[in-house]
């Protein structure tokens, strides 16, 4: 029986993974969805889930099988080589201008004006810091996140 391939996984138990606004082949989220399922397949992703809401984004937009991505990344294939999976194999092919976009919308996106959507914005922002004006998207809010669980602070 061959060996199991070596992955390099981040330990998500002793730092959070890339920042959702980190750009891998022009795509937000995708390095910290790459990251979280690399540490969930080394059983090194804490808290964090692989497939979360978040995560939800950019398999939406590109079309992704996300069960396929966590084989190729069981596989031990770097970043390029997932990169150049995902440009064969996602169902939504992209343009660059597309994939800027996107990303930039994404970048700036903040809660939806119904009340409930940013009432939960305001609550989960009031959790790390009761003065931080400054948090104004999901991004903003998934970073300050995770500085605090890091013992960062707001």
């Amino acid at each position: 029986m061959p060996d199991a391939p070596q992955i390099s996984a981040p330990d998500l138990t002793k730092r959070p993974p890339r920042s959702p606004r980190c750009r891998l082949g022009g795509y937000v989220i995708l390095a910290r969805l790459l990251d979280k399922g690399r540490a969930t397949i080394a059983g090194t992703n804490g808290e964090f889930t692989y497939d979360a809401p978040i995560d939800q984004h950019i398999k939406d937009f590109l079309g992704l099988d996300l069960a396929a991505l966590r084989e190729q990344l069981a596989a031990g294939k770097g970043d390029g080589e997932i990169l150049e999976w995902i440009n064969a194999n996602a169902t939504h092919k992209r343009a660059a201008w597309e994939i800027e976009q996107w990303s930039s919308f994404m970048d700036r996106r903040g809660p939806s004006g119904d009340v409930e959507t940013l009432q939960f914005f305001a609550e989960s922002v009031g959790k790390f810091a009761k003065d931080r004006e400054d948090i104004k998207t999901w991004f903003d809010l998934v970073d300050l996140d995770d500085h605090v669980s890091f013992d960062g602070k707001a």
